[in-house]
């Protein structure tokens, strides 16, 4: 049987639910099979020369290394190098994919097939002058996809020979024709001209500046490959999280994409965590290159210590979890955001706008509510002072500046000038909103808007104090989790709340009542702040001060 072949068995698996994978394995699959019945793109030879080509590397770590046994691809390798490799363009027959992203568990043979690509790149790819880069956020985890190809090429003398491969201490280099691969830790600078990039566990990544340094090095290249592989992790706010859920929406087709190829390992929004099957269907290599004995004393781990339970559902199921000790199910979360969700299509109905000033060196955060027959709509606005986007305000916080930069210049954050918030611009919004839809109720936290509040209140604003206290917030942000449960609650396609609900961290006291933390002061949460305090008026002004599903609120 053909790699090709292999790969279209592997997809017909995964279809027909043979094989236990999520949803957004399948939809690589169906993307798969649909591409085969295309006339724009072939299936090349080249996706069978570089399965040929991996599987004659040797093993350099473990019982296969000490057996000096070569590697095996498993199907999901297969099916991963066979589509960025194999398929070409019709019209100018070079490879059809540009980006490849890759997102998998712990321990599923990731870093060594990663590696084996570094050295196709270096060797068979036909790119004279190439320049391969293993790119990390640390020296260490550059390493470790540099150190098993650079062990590879030492333990593979035909391979040195036939490429005329030069191994030195930090770099491998093609000596005929100047080709090199070399590890990256941080921004390269400019002057490279990237023929492949591989950036591996890009979740430990705060910016993007080295990938975007890498892509724009590529512009001269006719057929580059920037490629991302890594397992889940816990920063919302991340390059990491917002490349996945780009490619995410080229997988169900809601952005046309061509040259990105995606495949996201995990589990679907209802599987339960602490299950062997879900390690089955998140585990591509399970009984593989990752031993069941292991995974399962990691899921009894798990299920004994809460501290452990969100590392293993990270590291072992790929989960994103947002905080280590995260309140929200982020995949949850994500399927109540809506593209189309406006909040101009609420105008002339009954809103509650909530207001987090928290501190004025801080980030505001406006939250507005509406409600029909049960069913919310939320929208939040950010404020922060011009000099904490520009750094100027603070150095230290070099990790969010750059994220609030980019956020402020796709309009998600209002910058007031200065160095401070200044509360008018908060102030000249509500004005607009009440112009626009019933504002009902104002609900703020009095903690340092006493002044703001008066203002507001001799202007006409119906202020309503909101004390940040467990009785005010516990009841209020359980219905939120059960709102977002049941996606009885939509939200707009907002990134900064996004990360914001991704840094909630439940605080729970000997009554099980909760309250909303963050592990790290740089781990915003005030716009989630905002919507639970909307949301607990909102439960105060029902009959009794009931809702549905939970008890009384006091205010």
């Amino acid at each position: 049987m053909t790699y090709w072949q292999q790969a279209a068995a592997f997809a017909d698996g995964i279809r027909s639910g043979e094989i236990p994978a999520n949803e957004l394995v399948r939809m690589a699959c169906d993307r798969f099979v649909n591409d085969l019945e295309r006339d724009d793109i072939y299936p090349h030879e080249d996706g069978e020369r570089w399965c040929r080509f991996l599987e004659k590397l040797p093993h350099v770590k473990g019982k296969w290394a000490a057996k000096k046994q070569k590697l095996k691809l498993s199907p999901w390798q297969i099916f991963a190098t066979v589509n960025i490799y194999g398929w070409k363009r019709v019209d100018n027959d070079r490879r059809r994919f540009r980006e490849a992203y890759v997102e998998v568990p712990r321990k599923n043979g990731k870093s060594f097939f990663v590696s084996g690509l570094g050295v196709g790149h270096l060797t068979i790819d036909n790119e004279f002058g190439a320049e391969v880069y293993c790119g990390a956020s640390t020296e260490a985890q550059a390493w470790e996809v540099f150190r098993p190809a650079k062990q590879i090429c030492e333990r593979s003398p035909d391979l040195l020979e036939r490429f005329g491969i030069e191994v030195n201490a930090k770099t491998l280099n093609v000596l005929a024709n100047g080709s090199r691969f070399a590890p990256v830790i941080g921004n390269p600078g400019d002057g490279s001209s990237p023929s492949a990039a591989i950036v591996d566990e890009y979740h430990e990544h705060k910016t993007a500046d080295q990938v975007d340094t890498f892509e724009t090095g590529m512009g001269a290249r006719e057929q580059p490959l920037m490629l991302y592989i890594t397992t889940a992790g816990s920063d919302m706010g991340g390059p990491c999280y917002t490349k996945r859920a780009d490619v995410i929406d080229i997988l169900k087709g809601s952005v046309e994409d061509d040259t990105v190829f995606g495949l996201i390992f995990g589990l679907d929004e209802d599987d339960r965590w602490d299950t062997p099957e879900a390690l089955i269907k998140a585990n591509p290599n399970y009984g593989i290159s990752v031993e069941p004995e292991f995974l399962l004393a990691k899921l009894a781990q798990a299920k004994r210590s809460a501290q452990k339970q969100n590392a293993y559902r990270t590291k072992h199921l790929n989960q994103w979890v947002g905080a280590k000790t995260a309140w929200m199910n982020m995949l949850a979360y994500q399927a109540c955001r809506r593209k189309k969700s406006q909040i101009e299509d609420y105008r002339g109905a009954e809103c509650i706008a909530a207001v987090d000033l928290a501190s004025k060196t801080d980030v505001a955060c406006l939250a507005l509510l509406f409600e029909h027959e049960g069913n919310y709509a939320a929208f939040v606005k950010h404020y922060l002072p011009e000099d904490l986007i520009t750094g100027a305000a603070d150095a230290r916080d070099v990790t969010n500046v750059k994220r609030y930069q980019e956020w402020h210049s796709a309009g998600w954050i209002t910058a007031t000038p200065g160095n401070i918030i200044d509360y008018s611009y908060i102030e000249d919004d509500l004005s607009e909103l009440k112009s626009d839809y019933q504002l009902t109720s104002v609900p703020y936290d009095p903690f340092q808007a006493t002044q703001f509040a008066t203002r507001m209140l001799e202007s006409g604003f119906p202020m309503i104090e909101y004390g940040a206290t467990v009785k005010n917030f516990s009841e209020p942000m359980k219905e939120l989790e059960a709102l977002i449960t049941s996606k009885r609650i939509v939200f707009e396609m907002d990134p900064v709340l996004q990360w914001m609900f991704g840094n909630v961290v439940a605080k729970q006291d000997k009554k099980d009542n909760i309250f909303p933390n963050k592990e790290r002061d740089a781990a915003k949460i005030d716009g989630v702040v905002a919507l639970i305090m909307a949301l607990g008026r909102s439960m105060y002004l029902k009959p009794q001060g009931y809702t549905a599903t939970r008890g009384v609120i006091v205010i």
